[in-house]
Parts: C-alpha cells; structure tokens; sequence
C-alpha cells in the first residue's frame, strides 16, 4: 500500500516539475479520437519536440496546486491528455490548434504559457504565430530591407551618372 502512495507522489512530483519547467503547456481533450488519430498527433508533437501524455486527473490536480496552478483544476475533468513544451512555446498551441480544425473530436482546454494559465484565446492566438524560425527570417528581411534599399539607390545613381557621361 505505502509502495503505491510512494509512486502516486512521485507522478505528481513529476508532473509539477514539467509544469514549472515547460514554456508552454497545453490541456485537451482527446474524447472522440481513434488510435490512428491520436498516434498521428502523438507523431507531430514528438517531431517538433513536444511531450505528449495522459495522467490521472487527481493527480494532475494535486501537481497544479503544488505547482501554483490551481485554476486549472476546473478544466481537469474527463479524459484530458497534456502537451508539455521545454523548447518552443509556439509549437503545442499550433500543432493542437491545427489537429483539431481538422479532427473535431479535439478540443483544446487551457493552457500555460510560462507559468500563467492562458485563456483559449491566447493559446488561439499564440498558435496563429508563426515559429522561431519563422519570426527569425522575418526579423532578417525586416533589418535588410534598409540595405538592399541604399543599395538599389546607390546602383540607379551610378546608371544615371554613367548615361550622362556618356
């Protein structure tokens, strides 16, 4: 018996660290999926980096306490499976959000966004942005718009110098 309360405190354990210790954090609920669905979304979240599981709701209550959570305590009910994100923030909410326009089975519940639960219109909104590697490219060809400008004044001036040269 003191075996099994000894595991049951370890998963909550565990589950409070990968609350505290994720940058974003995503409740759905799974209800309505078939195997194959739900093992090709477990396929997309484990490419991008995102760990994908299902707990006991009691003990994911008790995990939200400890972890300074407990609003989500009202969304922990039914069958609710959690995307844990170390690395990306923007990667559960997208994938989630796009799995579920295309499955309506899912519903996505709540979520945590570097440690403050997030209303479903945030997570709706964090999942519309694009990823790191897409804000990076965008910030790239926002800082050589400048110098590719100068550049093409700098070649018409030349062309227009050499023609009245000429």
């Amino acid at each position: 018996m003191s075996r099994t309360i000894e595991h049951k405190k370890q998963v909550v354990t565990e589950i409070a660290d990968k609350f505290r210790e994720s940058q974003s954090t995503i409740l759905v609920d799974y209800r309505g999926l078939d195997v194959s669905e739900v093992t090709e979304l477990r396929t997309q979240l484990r490419e991008a980096g995102v760990e994908f599981k299902v707990y006991k709701n009691t003990m994911t209550r008790r995990a939200a306490e400890e972890a300074d959570l407990a609003e989500l305590n009202d969304q922990l009910v039914g069958p609710t499976a959690i995307a844990f994100s170390n690395d990306d923030v923007v990667a559960p909410a997208k994938i989630l959000n796009n799995f579920a326009k295309e499955h309506e089975a899912l519903e996505i519940k709540a979520g945590i966004i570097e440690g403050s639960v997030a209303t479903l219109e945030q997570i709706k909104e964090l999942a519309d942005l694009p990823n790191y590697e897409g804000m990076l490219s965008m910030l790239l060809s926002v800082l050589q718009a400048p110098v590719r400008n100068f550049a093409y004044a700098t070649k018409a001036v030349a062309e227009q110098k050499e023609e009245q040269g000429a």
